[in-house]
């Protein structure tokens, strides 16, 4: 049966149950706006290679001190802690997008501790193109999330 699935060459051009759609977002057009930009704490050598995984646009820079954050960067904390997190959450605007990148052996009760402390993803390991891909992928929800934020107040007017 899946390999019917697979068969199928009709176009569903971006709909939900398309076979078509683009693997690499860094194939996609660019967007009007703002770019997005990661701003990461930590050690470099944890994100060297992440400029190269994510798409074309995107920037990466490190950042001083919480204070040195720009209005809708992403927030990398490499190596993080349950307290960075926590900090991080108290004192930042609630739509900042906070991601928790950890040792691939963290143990559990640290990824949790970063959930808990108000990171939006937590990622083990660090391989840049996965860590990429959850960096996307909170990009994504961030937006759609202001869309949905948007409609609703619209309603309410």
């Amino acid at each position: 049966m899946l390999v019917q699935l697979n068969r199928n060459t009709a176009t569903h051009d971006f709909t939900a149950t398309a076979t078509d759609l683009p693997i690499n977002p860094a194939t996609l057009p660019r967007t009007r706006g703002p770019l997005p930009a990661v701003a990461y704490f930590g050690h470099p050598g944890r994100v060297a290679g992440l400029p190269q995984h994510l798409p074309r646009g995107w920037s990466v820079r490190r950042a001083g001190d919480l204070d040195d954050l720009r209005p809708d960067e992403i927030v990398l904390f490499a190596g993080a802690t349950e307290r960075e997190v926590a900090t991080a959450r108290r004192v930042l605007p609630g739509r900042t997008m906070i991601v928790a990148l950890v040792d691939e052996e963290a143990p559990a009760e640290l990824v949790a501790a970063v959930l808990t402390a108000g990171a939006d993803a937590c990622v083990r390991g660090g391989q840049p193109a996965i860590l990429a891909g959850h960096l996307v992928a909170c990009r994504r929800r961030d937006l759609a999330d202001r869309w949905s934020r948007l409609d609703t107040q619209g309603r309410r007017a």
